[in-house]
This record gives structure tokens, sequence and C-alpha cells, in this order.
């Protein structure tokens, strides 16, 4: 058992795991997007948070930090004018996203494409049931009276049609009756 030892091992003795994962969040902020294995994103998404962390904070310590970490100052401070620019702005986390692709071909091991989440978060509105009920009432009411109105138009054209139709027919029947 591997008693008090985080992270995983990724097939890799510590040194050369280490060197892998920094280079996989370089290349994620390179490029916004990399295609690797389940278990290595999975790893990694906490050091691309907290390196977006660092730069949504801003100062001197965390870009430190974070050239500490990837050991290339150009890509940090990449990040951190995206940061200032407003990428992350109202997100407070979850500043990743994993799309599974399936297995891979040779070795069947599951591929998938990690991503920077680059939307704006929807943020989510609790309401009473009661309060929604409400409002929703009026909104149909609403709905259904354009509806009518919508449809309105059409009745009086179909009705206008009818009294030229019964003039039609009335003129065709005068015609064949004075021809009896």
């Amino acid at each position: 058992m591997r008693h008090k030892v985080k992270g995983r091992k990724l097939g890799t003795d510590s040194s050369h795991t280490k060197a892998m994962k920094r280079s996989l969040v370089g290349a994620l902020f390179l490029n916004d997007r990399i295609k690797t294995i389940e278990s290595r994103a999975k790893e990694i998404r906490g050091d691309v948070d907290r390196i977006i962390t660092w730069a949504k904070r801003g100062d001197v310590h965390s870009r430190r930090l974070a050239i500490a970490y990837l050991g290339d100052k150009d890509i940090v401070a990449e990040v951190f004018e995206k940061v200032e620019q407003g990428m992350f702005k109202d997100r407070e986390g979850g500043y990743t996203r994993i799309l599974k692709l399936g297995p891979r071909k040779g070795d069947n091991a599951p591929m998938v494409i990690m991503e920077l989440a680059q939307e704006p978060v929807q943020k989510k509105v609790k309401a009473d049931k009661k309060a929604e009920s409400k409002k929703a009432a009026p909104v149909k009411a609403e709905a259904a009276e354009e509806v009518k109105a919508e449809e309105a138009p059409v009745e009086e054209a179909a009705v206008e049609a009818k009294p030229e139709e019964a003039e039609e027919q009335a003129a065709v029947e005068e015609e064949t009756s004075e021809e009896k």
C-alpha cells in the first residue's frame, strides 16, 4: 500500500511523472487543448486549476510560483494575460473539460481531449416552485393570446372567402336555372 503518497504513478518513476505533468500542463496552456490518456488528464487537472487561481490573484508571488512550476516565463505571461482579460473571471474552479474519445487502437488505453473551458458560467437561480408556477401561468396566458391573435387574420380571410364563393355558386345556380 502507498500510505500518504498522493497522486497516480502513471507508470513511471517520480521524477519522470513530475516532468511529464509539467510538460502536459505547459502544452495545455500553450494550445488550449491536448489529447492524452484519461489518467494523465485527471492527474494534471488540479495543477491547471492551481495555476489559473494564481493567475486570478495576479500578484508577483503568484507569478513566481507559476514560473517555478512551469519553467517557462512566456507561457506564464500568456496565462496571466488571458486571465486579466477576463477569460476565467466568473468561474470559481473547474477551468478544464475532459471529453472522452474511446480506446486507443494500439494498447486500448482510454483517450481523452482535455481543454480549457472558455465559455461563461451559467449561474443557477433557485426559486420556490410556487413562484415559478405563478410566473409560468401569465406567460402561458400571454402565449395563448398571441396564438389567438395570429389565428384571427386567418379566420377573417376564410370568412371573407366564403361570401365570394357563395356569390360564385349563386351565379352558377342562376345560369343553370336559366338553361333549364
